[in-house]
């Protein structure tokens, strides 16, 4: 039995690949949708190390490591040296350059249809995410999780599945 997020991670997971479709049916090969944001904020800032990056998309440090990475073995970015020797700042090369106008027209498209179908549904899914946020203000997912894992740990016959369910 999935757990209750599973169709969460499907559908997001889905609407990713339906973007990076849209990309190939475009001829753009190795991009991904996580990539545009990154791309688009380098197009207009200018060089940045990879915290300056994560910081300015509030994203962690390790995340957008990990998509520099990515980025860097499809060509979309080169790095330089930076202001002392254990930094390196993140470049776009001519490749993502040139893909950046396209990138930002359908980061546009994507965020109207967002609106769009937000509009669409009874229970828009920004409203849902501006309420869980003031849920987890109130009390953190960490607390919620604890008191029941602490909770499961000690009750000698737990009533969970027998088998775990997908995260």
């Amino acid at each position: 039995m999935p757990g209750r997020w599973h169709a969460l991670h499907a559908l997001l997971a889905d609407m990713d690949s339906q973007i990076e479709s849209l990309y190939t049916e475009r001829g753009i090969e190795g991009v991904r949708p996580r990539f545009a944001y990154p791309l688009i904020r380098l197009a207009h800032t200018g060089p940045l190390t990879i915290r300056e990056l994560a910081d300015s998309l509030d994203r962690s440090h390790s995340a957008m490591s990990q998509t520099i990475s990515a980025m860097r073995r499809e060509g979309l970015v080169d790095s330089e040296p930076g202001p002392d020797a254990r930094t390196r700042r993140i470049t776009l090369t001519d490749r993502s350059r040139a893909l950046v106008p396209f990138l930002e027209a359908e980061w546009r498209a994507t965020e109207a249809a967002v609106a769009e179908l937000d509009d669409e549904v009874p229970h828009p899914l920004s409203a849902v995410v501006t309420e869980l946020q003031r849920a987890l203000a109130r009390r953190p997912m960490r607390d919620r999780i604890l008191s029941h894992l602490d909770e499961l740990l000690s009750d000698p016959a737990p009533s969970a599945p027998s088998t775990p369910t997908e995260p």
